[in-house]
């Protein structure tokens, strides 16, 4: 009797810490520092990361700009500051926001980010999940582009007949 109620609390907690795993592998960037040193490690961090085959480096230049124009702003922060309690109210404002828009910035193309979805393989109706980086998800889609581009070019040649 003791068996039948503690397999089936086993088989959910197992389910439970896989799930646990899965979103635990989704950790966003975290571009926050206290102290002037701290922010100067964290931001030429960021900006290594940005370069190509970096975790970053799926930024667009408008993207970097912003990554590179509010990292500015929160040296500038610093550099007059020196720490977080030091800072007034609005430069705490200033550099929340500066901090946000950099993390949301860094979060959606990180290319070391993992992605899960729940699929039907074909022939099953039993969910399966899936998981890549996001950078294994822009490959794949470039190379269905590609393979769509070739099959335009064989259907339609240029200069053809």
């Amino acid at each position: 009797m003791k068996r039948t109620f503690w397999l089936p609390i086993s088989a959910a907690i197992v389910m439970l810490l896989q799930v646990a795993t899965v979103f635990a592998k989704e950790a966003a960037p975290d571009v926050k520092a206290n102290t002037k040193d701290e922010f100067a490690a964290v931001a030429d961090h960021v900006r290594q990361q940005m370069a190509p085959g970096g975790r970053f480096d799926m930024l667009d230049q408008n993207q970097q700009a912003t990554v590179n124009r509010d990292l500015g702003n929160m040296q500038n922060l610093y550099d007059k500051f020196g720490t977080v309690d030091a800072m007034d109210a609005p430069s705490k404002v200033e550099l929340f926001n500066n901090q946000s828009e950099v993390n949301a910035i860094l979060t959606r193309n990180d290319a070391d980010r993992v992605i899960c979805e729940q699929v039907k393989p074909m022939g099953s109706n039993i969910p399966k999940t899936i998981c890549k980086t996001k950078r294994e998800i822009d490959m794949e889609n470039d190379q269905s582009q590609r393979v769509i581009q070739d099959l335009h070019k064989v259907q339609n040649p240029v200069g053809g007949h």
